[in-house]
Order: structure tokens, then C-alpha cells, then sequence
């Protein structure tokens, strides 16, 4: 008995076969592409995302670390100097230290001075008039000339009048820096109280340093 004849959808010839199974291949290695660039932007980002939970609490940690740095740039604030007994009202400057706690960095130190101030009080005036030390020039401790009733700067010989006035000819670029000045009644002894700063030196404007 003959055997039926194969038709043409049963004919497969090796060429066929390998024109089918090349695009197959082709097929199955982009899948394989993409599946592996899929996989690494996922493991990508997640490691990003870890970093990121990281990082929070690191930076809340960092802020912590450093805040005994803010808080010794933020001033001193106001500080006693004297009482009002030592600064007579007769129209002459006098010389006080401003003795105060201080943190540098981490570190604590109680009582340490910090600068010092002049304080001046006319006759019947309640509150003193307060003076930074430091010549506004170049950053020099200033003195007290009582003889000529000036304020002079051993270092450039800037002069300045008992109210802070520039004397001209002078190299200070502006008058002495003013302080605030407040008084208080402290167990019935009358304090001068002085709001601290220092100021940077060698420019008109007067500008506090931060």
C-alpha cells in the first residue's frame, strides 16, 4: 500500500529550520537584555533608597554634633559689668572686664574673660554709655588718654572723642563701636548690664560678627 505524499506544510528543510530558529534566538537573547537592565535599575535604586534612610538620621546626628558650634557663634548676650555705684557720673570713661562662661567647640569654660568694655555716665544719667575696647581699624586694644580726654589706638594712633567721635586725621574707618547698655536692680544693688559683640575691623559699616 503507497504511503500518502507529504504536503507542503509537512515539508521542512534544514534551511527553514534554521531561518526559524535564528529570530527565536534573537527573540529569547532580548528578552534576557532586558530582564537584566530591568533588574539592575531595580537593584539601583534600591540601593539608593538606603543610602538615602541612611543619610537622615547621619545628618539629624551631624546637627546634634555641632551644635555647641551655633550656639558659640550666636553672642553672649547681656552680661554684668559692674554696678552703677563704680561708674560715677562725672563724664569720664572707665574700663570693666566682661567676664562670662564660654564654649569653644564642646569645651565649657565658666568665668572666663571674654573681652572687655568702656562704660561712661554723665551727670544724672540713669544708664551708662558702653564702648567696645577694640579700635575699629584694625582690631587693637584702645586707651584712655586722660590728660587730652581722648580714647587713642597705640598701633595706628586712630583718635576718638569721649562720646566715640572719630578724631580726623585718623585711620579708623568709623567712630568706636556702641554697645547696649541696660541697668537692673539685682537685691537692691543697681547692676550695669552690657549686650556683648565684637565687630568686624577695618570696614565703614559697623557689623557684628557672626
Amino acid at each position: 500500500m503507497a504511503e500518502p505524499a507529504p504536503n507542503d506544510a509537512q515539508k521542512t528543510t534544514p534551511a527553514a529550520a534554521r531561518e526559524t530558529a535564528v529570530p527565536a534566538a534573537v527573540s529569547a537573547r532580548q528578552s534576557g537584555t532586558t530582564a537584566d537592565r530591568r533588574g539592575f535599575f531595580t537593584r539601583a535604586a534600591a540601593v539608593a533608597i538606603g543610602v538615602l534612610i541612611m543619610l537622615v538620621p547621619f545628618a539629624a546626628g551631624l546637627l546634634v554634633f555641632a551644635d555647641p558650634l551655633r550656639r558659640n557663634r550666636a553672642g553672649f548676650g547681656f552680661i554684668k559689668v559692674a554696678t552703677l555705684e563704680s561708674v560715677p557720673d562725672d563724664g569720664m570713661p572707665r574700663a570693666f572686664p566682661v567676664v562670662a562662661g564660654r564654649t569653644d567647640a564642646w569645651t565649657f569654660f565658666l568665668s572666663e574673660p571674654i573681652g572687655a568694655v568702656f562704660l561712661r555716665r554723665q551727670k544724672g544719667q540713669a544708664i551708662p554709655e558702653a564702648f567696645q575696647t577694640t579700635c575699629p581699624h584694625a582690631g587693637c586694644m584702645l586707651d584712655f588718654v586722660a590728660a587730652n580726654k581722648i580714647f587713642q589706638c597705640p598701633c595706628h594712633n586712630s583718635s576718638f572723642q569721649l562720646d566715640g567721635d572719630i578724631i580726623q586725621p585718623s585711620p579708623a574707618p568709623r567712630p568706636m563701636d556702641s554697645l547696649e547698655c541696660k541697668v537692673v536692680d539685682e537685691r537692691g544693688v543697681k547692676q550695669v548690664l552690657v549686650r556683648y559683640e565684637t565687630f568686624h575691623t577695618g570696614i565703614a559699616e559697623k557689623i557684628a560678627k557672626a
